[in-house]
């Protein structure tokens, strides 16, 4: 019931619609509990009492209720069914804003299957609850009612007789209700656990047909599209057996009624006309407490559907606004974190008690093992996730004091893994900035060395790229990302380096790209490029969550530390490989354009 009133909850917008259409249902209702009664006076009266006269009345009289219920019906049905598609358009859209809203650590664990699943799957089945359900039980409710008075008025004895198979047929309505809504669950489940399996299926098509995994993939698709399918089968033969099962309990109620009421017929002591409005009405009666089962099948899909809708709804976001968070003004770009300590699951350590300092339009190079925390110290900047202790300063200002858009508006970004989206590269470019205009678009592409490649498309900017940016290469990729962090102009810039998969022109042209990207800005760069490390003002070396080092190029060397592990493992290839490259490409990592340098894939370990 919980459930059900809260799904009940978006019905309230649009209360008038709600008792009109009810208002709708009782009249519908009313109008078909009337009709045996004109029939039962039909057959007394008009034929009974040889009064034919009056039989073109009687007829005109149902063929009127007819045609005035056909008609109420179907604005009946319409506003019904408006209510539902309206209310859960508002659920739809309730739905994928709290999403939108959710923290990194809900995305980290959830599955991009589940949810979708429940924002189409389960939200089309809170429609039909929502559109049929609620009206149609509330029909039923108020027939039964009705129903039951007359039949106790018009003989009271014969009515009793009839009641004799209720129990039972209550009985299979609430069985039937307690196994269904579990089961139902489980199917709505599955269809979660079969959209998951499809996305990731397609969303990783290239990686399947790469390694030729094509019939290993049918083969799981086709493992849990048969599961999906035996729970459906196993829901169908419930309602298989327990529809028929109603209809046998329905036979009995008629045929006791055709026994007793055929009696008293022949006593005198029940009138033809009353027993036919009497069997007409037990149809009446009966057609209800069947359709219960239908009606209580549909509302137990909504409620599971519910069920899973709020459970997403219910989650809290884990960085939210504080309440009374100001406007971040803009910045100069000083950022600190002061004795920070963080884990992602609350019980293993990922950063301990790290500090560092990184002045305005100053460069940090981070370096470390895989697991050390540089993709965690990036993450908190931008408070992708917020600190368990101490604090990340941004000219001063505690980040938890200030607005998410606010801050995250003066904060550039280039993953290592560039997302971009089916739509124009022009649009890719402006996300950050939509309002931006034509020429700014242009002198950020300009800017990023991407330029010169859109023209030459046959439809420039507007030209619309494949899902996840497909139909452009890493490098292309990699500059347009540049170009959207670029049109945001923002003070401080996160970056990951990732050229690694690309050309020495292609890298050449994006190590170009960060130096435009990163003048007279503050940068955090996840780097593994010695150019970027050794035109740092400050590199940090992390080792298992701490600061172990910190300094310049030079100075890390002296020390003979971790640092200069690092430097002997990757980074001396990388200065014998320069010393051996013309002097066009090797001066790609010096002079003003060298604080940034580019390279994908694995980290330092």
């Amino acid at each position: 019931m919980k459930t059900a009133i809260r799904l009940a909850g978006f019905l309230r917008p649009y209360l008038l619609l709600v008792l009109g259409s009810l208002a709708l249902v009782l009249v519908v209702s009313g109008l078909g509990i009337a009709q045996p009664l004109v029939i039962r006076w039909t057959i007394d009266t008009v034929l009974m009492g040889k009064r034919y006269n009056l039989l073109p009345l009687a007829a005109g009289i149902i063929v009127a209720i007819a045609v005035v219920r056909g008609l109420l019906t179907f604005g009946q049905r319409y506003s019904m069914e408006y209510i539902g598609q309206k209310a859960v358009y508002d659920i739809r859209n309730k739905l994928y804003f709290h999403m939108q809203q959710l923290s990194f650590s809900f995305y980290d664990k959830a599955q991009t299957g589940q949810l979708m699943s429940r924002l189409v799957a389960d939200v089309n089945t809170v429609q039909r609850f929502l559109g049929q359900g609620l009206i149609n039980l509330t029909s039923n409710i108020f027939t039964l009612l009705a129903v039951l008075v007359i039949l106790l008025r018009l003989d009271w004895r014969l009515t009793i007789v009839s009641m004799s198979v209720m129990p039972f047929l209550l009985h299979a309505v609430f069985t039937f209700s307690k196994k269904v809504r579990p089961m139902f669950w489980r199917v709505q489940d599955q269809m979660a656990v079969l959209t998951t399996d499809l996305q990731e299926s397609l969303a990783g098509i290239r990686v399947v047909k790469a390694f030729a995994r094509e019939e290993h993939e049918l083969q799981k698709f086709d493992r849990e599209n048969k599961e999906y399918m035996d729970r459906n089968l196993l829901s169908i033969r419930m309602m298989a057996f327990y529809g028929p099962y109603m209809n046998f309990l329905s036979g009995i109620a008629a045929t006791l009624i055709l026994w007793y009421g055929g009696r008293e017929v022949i006593n005198n002591a029940l009138t033809l006309g009353s027993l036919v409005a009497f069997n007409s009405y037990l149809l009446q009666l009966m057609q209800p407490i069947r359709m219960l089962g239908m009606l209580v099948s549909l509302v137990e899909r909504g409620i599971s559907s519910g069920d899973r809708i709020f459970d997403i709804l219910d989650t809290k976001a884990d960085v939210t606004d504080k309440p009374g968070a100001r406007e971040l003004p803009p910045v100069k770009g000083d950022v600190a974190l002061d004795d920070v300590r963080f884990s992602y699951d609350k019980k293993t350590p990922v950063l301990e008690g790290v500090s560092l300092h990184a002045p305005a339009g100053s460069t940090i190079a981070i370096l470390g093992a895989t697991g050390s925390g540089k993709s965690t110290v990036i993450h908190l900047i931008p408070r992708f996730y917020d600190v368990d202790k101490g604090r990340v300063l941004i000219d001063g200002y505690d980040i938890r004091d200030v607005t998410l858009e606010s801050l995250r508006r003066q904060i550039g970004i280039v993953t290592q893994e560039t997302f971009l989206f089916s739509s124009s590269i022009k649009d890719n470019i402006a996300y950050g900035r939509p309002e931006a205009t034509d020429q700014e678009i242009v002198a950020a592409a300009k800017a990023a060395h991407i330029h010169d490649f859109i023209v030459s498309l046959p439809q420039g900017y507007n030209t619309v790229i494949g899902e996840r940016g497909v139909g452009l290469s890493g490098g292309q990729k990699q500059r347009v990302a540049i170009a959207r962090a670029l049109l945001m102009d923002a003070r401080i810039v996160l970056l990951d380096e990732s050229t690694s998969n690309v050309d020495v022109e292609t890298e050449m042209q994006i190590q170009k790209a960060f130096s435009d990207l990163l003048r007279d800005r503050t940068s955090f760069i996840i780097a593994q490029r010695l150019s970027t490390v050794r035109t740092a003002d400050k590199i940090v070396v992390l080792d298992k969550g701490k600061v172990a080092e910190e300094g310049t190029h030079d100075e890390l060397l002296k020390l003979g530390g971790v640092y200069a592990q690092i430097y002997e493992m990757q980074f001396r290839s990388q200065e014998k490989e320069a010393e051996g490259e013309p002097a066009a490409v090797a001066a790609g990592g010096e002079g003003d354009g060298a604080r940034v340098a580019a390279r994908e894939g694995g980290e330092p370990q």
